[in-house]
């Protein structure tokens, strides 16, 4: 989810070296995080939400509210159907809570077992895992249980998450053998009438120095989300302030997690922000933020855009056909919006709800459609980045490609505009329509840094850096042109279909803004001459 943003496509090598590898993972676009918002006025108190029952009709969450067993206590709204209010809240009595702390509970697949946190005497450390169970989800729970010495260390243990199918116990620990603060351990057993072998330590690929904590895993299992540390000085790197949430992901529920990835500036404040939860229905993400006071949510937004042209259409069904039976991320979309890992039946139902809708692309970071009729500005539809127009290029109204567009006569005319993304950062792509031109002159580019987009001297091609394609654009008819890197590949497109492709580690970042219709140093003999239309950068891989 971290933002990321668009490479270099240039004619030459000379100055523009890449950077090494640096293990980084790839950053798969097949889902968003739309805008967060606050939960709701009913849930004022409600400070986070320890977890929902898997038929969204229980939310469970701790409170030291009057009413109580004494310290901290869980309480449970309910409500009997999705469609219906929440109840009040109920306090889920003396048999589960104690006059002591009792907090983070999550609940079984079943509905059956609720596992929390407790510092209550008996235990075995500070804060031990306990567990409680019922027969039916219209009876009372009983009384909590320990875990017992095989999960709970001698420190503090707490923070447990159960798997879907009930045969992996997640927990935050600082039992000896971790990697900083807290981390993430996780206890095993073969059927959930088994004995919790050990917990072992998820390892140096999801733990870290800074401490993590407070985490939930997706009603699939196949994403783990959780938060670094509170502690100031302590948060992991790449992140956007205060504490952050961050996500990592596993192919199945037996295959190996992959590192970790932060939630991004749109859900991640410069303050604190954490106990990230999914909804049952994978719809939703709450999290708890310091400065709303209280629990946010943000839609959960699968993209069914493939080709990045603004629309969910037959072609993006064709893009999917193509797809069919691969592990391809992008259209991997069912039945959850990270999708299961193959592009199948389930898949195209889901695109099939978007078709002809108008949709919100949280991974579309800028987008200067080039309408305007006048002016100095041109709008960034997509984002803050607008672009001013320098040397008076003269707009066209109804002249575009896509509604109106841009003329540049080849003089020192373009439009620059601010930041938009670092191109080290991880996947993303560039397009635009584009009609004219000439060999040497630049579509676009990043100012001091590269050209991304232009055309190559010889035929008038398409060129990239070191990645140049036959295709002739500078023929007086529209052209949709394009870059992709996918964290591993750099492509080019030309009107929908792949022109050239390199395999690339990764890429020289830069923090300037862009010129359209400019080389990176604005040289004679480089500007645009032509019309330039619909400029789309997406920090996630577009195919076509």
């Amino acid at each position: 989810m971290k933002r990321s943003c668009i490479s270099m496509i240039v004619l030459s090598l000379v100055g523009l070296g890449f950077l090494q590898a640096l293990g980084t993972p790839t950053v798969y676009g097949d889902f968003g995080l739309g805008e967060p918002v606050k939960f709701g006025a009913a849930f004022a108190g409600v400070d986070n939400i320890d977890c929902l029952s898997y038929d969204g009709l229980e939310m469970y969450f701790e409170s030291d509210r009057p009413g109580g067993q004494g310290d901290w206590d869980l309480w449970v709204l309910k409500r009997g159907s999705k469609d219906e209010d929440w109840g009040p809240p109920e306090n889920l009595g003396s048999a589960v809570n104690s006059p002591q702390g009792d907090d983070y509970a999550s609940i079984s697949a079943d509905g059956l077992t609720l596992y929390f946190t407790s510092s209550r005497p008996g235990g075995y450390g500070s804060w031990d895992i306990y567990m409680t169970t019922r027969a039916t989800k219209s009876n009372p729970w009983g009384r909590a249980v320990n875990l017992g010495p095989t999960v709970n260390g001698a420190v503090m243990d707490s923070d447990p998450w159960i798997s879907p199918d009930g045969l992996e116990l997640y927990l935050k620990s600082w039992r000896s053998g971790g990697y900083g603060l807290a981390d993430i351990w996780v206890a095993r057993r073969t059927t959930e009438s088994s004995p919790w072998v050990e917990p072992v330590n998820l390892g140096p690929v999801m733990n870290s120095a800074s401490g993590e904590g407070y985490l939930s895993l997706s009603p699939d299992g196949l994403l783990l989300l959780f938060n670094d540390s509170f502690t100031e000085g302590y948060q992991r790197p790449g992140g956007y302030g205060g504490t952050d949430m961050w996500m990592a992901r596993r192919a199945s529920l037996s295959a190996p997690w992959q590192a970790p990835v932060n939630l991004g500036p749109k859900i991640n404040s410069p303050s604190h922000d954490a106990y990230p939860r999914i909804s049952p229905d994978g719809c939703t993400l709450y999290f708890w933020s310091v400065g709303s006071g209280g629990v946010l949510q943000a839609p959960i937004v699968p993209i069914c855009d493939f080709n990045g042209d603004g629309q969910v259409d037959g072609k993006d069904v064709l893009v999917m056909a193509k797809c069919w039976g691969e592990t391809e991320p992008l259209c991997d979309i069912g039945p959850f919006a990270w999708g299961d890992g193959v592009v199948d039946v389930q898949d195209l139902t889901v695109l099939a709800e978007y078709i002809g809708k108008e949709v919100v692309d949280p991974t579309l970071i800028a987008h200067w459609a080039l309408d305007e009729a006048e002016g100095a500005t041109a709008r960034d539809s997509a984002g803050t980045n607008n672009g001013t127009v320098i040397g008076n290029p003269a707009w066209q109204p109804a002249g575009g490609r896509v509604g109106g567009a841009l003329k540049f006569d080849g003089g020192p005319r373009f439009v620059m505009t601010k930041f938009v993304c670092d191109p080290s950062t991880g996947p993303f792509s560039a397009f635009a329509w584009v009609k004219g031109g000439a060999p040497g002159q630049v579509i676009l580019s990043q100012g001091s840094g590269a050209n991304w987009l232009m055309a190559s001297t010889p035929k008038g091609a398409l060129a990239g850096q070191g990645l140049t394609s036959s295709a002739l654009i500078t023929d007086g008819a529209w052209h949709r042109i394009g870059f992709v890197w996918d964290g591993s590949n750099r492509i080019l497109y030309v009107d929908g279909v792949e022109a050239a492709r390199d395999l690339v580690a990764n890429l020289a970042g830069s923090t300037n803004g862009l010129y359209i219709g400019g080389a990176r140093d604005l040289t004679p003999g480089s500007f645009w001459s032509g019309l330039i239309d619909d400029v789309r950068i997406y920090n996630r891989v577009v195919k076509q």
